[in-house]
């Protein structure tokens, strides 16, 4: 990160905890303007997590006296955008969005929805869905990390991934995010607290897999962890945090593990993307990542895949080019061992933003036109198990 643009970014964090909103918007302006500042793609310029108020590419500019009513407009809601993104950042949380209704999930007959506690050193309410189709023997386990604003309804509802695990046989755990830990319900990625295996956020959603893993028909062997955005952070974490519980882990529009320290580095990693240099992820990875991506640099993806080939070598590279039924190009690489196991997967869509590709419509962050990331997750999750 430049060094003038890191100072800029740990004065607006001490602004904006001081409640000098004001002050601290139009510093963000102004580092985004200069020339000095990192810049990789000119359109990624988001924040943290969701379809959220974006920081312009430019400082808005105060309109000529000729400009029209609409373009003062325009200027002072981007300002004020800016400025609503920094109070909910000064409260603990993120940008958010809350527009989304939510159907009542529809299950079938046999299965069950059931909602939980886990209690340890903190206490972390999630849902678990126990499929009709039960197989003889343990099932697999996914543990789902829902997005900034998001519950786990709404994630399920949006990713489908119940209905899949139907199809396989499957356990879906969907832990939430409270609100008391985070303003927005975000996962807190970026808080070196929550960034390793014993403590914090890891702990807790490891604890929700021990209680599974004793109270319900789970294999400790084939245990994965998902996520989008904040979630797929999360899962990234995890994955690095704790290798023997979990056999893959599945990241969409998130960030590598370690990817951050503080809300400054947040903001650089968000924008330009992050490197997570000091991190190894030695579980297999699938990654999906929008290239059109306006809140989390697609930069992100990329480094997401090269934690997971940190530790490998002998692989084959495989390239892949298609277009998904809904009519999104996209490229799909795969690193395959001897057997042909793919052990890290890549896949960057065309004009794809901030969303679960392939999802739901009826739940948000969702690219119905994208290819199916939940299957293809699925699919790359029942080629691993811990050996």
């Amino acid at each position: 990160m430049n060094t003038n643009f890191a100072r800029g970014m740990s004065r607006v964090a001490d602004l904006t905890r001081s409640g000098r909103l004001n002050d601290a918007t139009a510093l963000i302006q102004s580092l985004l303007q200069s020339p000095s500042a990192p810049r990789h793609e000119p359109e990624e310029s988001g924040l943290i997590e969701g379809t959220f108020t974006r920081l312009g590419d430019t400082a808005p500019k105060p309109p000529p006296a000729s400009a029209s009513r609409a373009a003062r407009a325009s200027a002072h809601a981007n300002r004020t955008g800016l400025r609503e993104t920094l109070r909910s950042i000064a409260a603990g949380g993120m940008p958010s969005r809350s527009d989304v209704t939510l159907k009542p999930l529809d299950l079938p007959e046999g299965a069950q929805f059931l909602s939980l506690t886990h209690h340890g050193a903190d206490r972390r309410d999630y849902r678990l869905y126990i499929p009709a189709n039960r197989p003889e023997g343990p099932m697999p386990l996914i543990v789902m990390l829902h997005g900034c604003s998001q519950s786990p309804e709404d994630f399920a509802i949006g990713t489908g991934m119940n209905a899949l695990a139907e199809e396989c046989g499957c356990l879906v755990a969907w832990p939430a995010q409270p609100q008391g830990a985070n303003a927005q319900k975000c996962w807190n990625w970026f808080r070196p607290e929550d960034q390793g295996k014993g403590r914090g956020e890891p702990a807790l959603i490891a604890g929700i897999v021990e209680d599974i893993l004793r109270a319900h028909p789970a294999d400790p062997d084939r245990v994965y962890a998902a996520g989008l955005s904040a979630g797929g952070a999360a899962a990234a974490i995890l994955g690095a945090a704790y290798p023997e519980m979990f056999a893959a882990v599945g990241i969409h529009s998130g960030l590598p593990a370690g990817g951050a320290r503080d809300v400054p580095s947040a903001f650089a990693a968000m924008r330009g993307g992050s490197t997570g240099k000091t991190r190894a992820l030695t579980v297999p990875a699938i990654v999906f990542h929008g290239l059109a991506d306006k809140t989390v640099h697609p930069g992100n993806g990329e480094a997401v895949v090269a934690q997971a080939m940190r530790t490998r070598s002998g692989l084959s590279r495989v390239c892949v080019s298609g277009v998904s039924a809904g009519g999104r190009a996209y490229r799909q690489t795969r690193h395959e061992d001897a057997g042909g196991r793919s052990m890290t997967e890549h896949w960057e869509i065309d004009g794809a933003g901030h969303a679960w590709a392939g999802g739901k419509a009826g739940g948000s962050y969702t690219d119905p036109a994208g290819p199916d990331a939940s299957r293809e997750m699925l699919r790359f999750f029942l080629e691993h198990r811990q050996s």
